[in-house]
């Protein structure tokens, strides 16, 4: 469970390959980018903290829904949705556990109204000649971690994010590009019915 944990809990890091980015992207222009990704949907590799690799689809369904669910062997699925973020272990007769989505980096991207210079969450803003990242944090909890995400340009694309947490611990998911035609029906972030679900296969063991 450590291993999903650190979809959510700051320890995850996002690295993917993508085109060299023209110049450094403003946080409007990022911001911009977030809103607009309504659904989307892509394949992930998942490089954890002690080295292991996971590989599985992440939908996203903006404002506050996304869903990652691994392949197999795992037996892994992450949702968030309804102001909740849950961790599924279907190995496990536990139900799952469910932390508040405010609390966790995923935040940042889902959120409605995406206004990074709103805030005072953004510690960092740089360009390597590639890649534009943007490190940010709660201000008021900076021991929970931090989140780094990175962009490229023409046309702008997330390409990583890096979640470390209190204690160092970081997590790297690869990206494919988004597809952003799909069509996601919201009962893929009900985690009340996911859980019901499961419920029956629990008691079935």
């Amino acid at each position: 469970m450590k291993t999903l944990r650190s979809l959510i809990a700051p320890s995850l890091i996002l690295v993917m390959a993508g085109t060299a980015s023209a110049e450094k992207l403003s946080l409007d222009d990022i911001s911009a980018y977030l809103n607009g990704i309504g659904a989307a949907q892509t394949s992930f590799t998942q490089v954890n903290d002690d080295n292991s690799i996971s590989t599985g689809t992440l939908m996203i369904k903006r404002p506050g829904r996304a869903r990652f669910e691994y392949d197999p062997p795992a037996a892994a699925l992450v949702m968030a949705g309804g102001g909740q973020i849950a961790i599924f272990d279907k190995k496990s007769n536990e139900p799952p556990e469910n932390y508040p989505l405010r609390r966790t980096p995923l935040w940042v991207i889902l959120e409605r109204n995406v206004d990074l210079k709103a805030r005072d969450m953004v510690v960092g803003h740089s360009y390597d000649g590639t890649t534009t990242k943007v490190t940010a944090l709660d201000p008021k909890n900076p021991e929970r971690g931090s989140i780094e995400l990175h962009f490229t340009d023409n046309p702008v694309q997330l390409r990583q994010w890096v979640i470390q947490d209190e204690g160092g611990s970081e997590t790297t998911v690869v990206l494919r590009d988004l597809d952003r035609s799909v069509e996601l029906d919201n009962s893929l972030f009900n985690i009340t019915r996911m859980t019901n679900q499961i419920a029956p296969q629990r008691d079935d063991n």
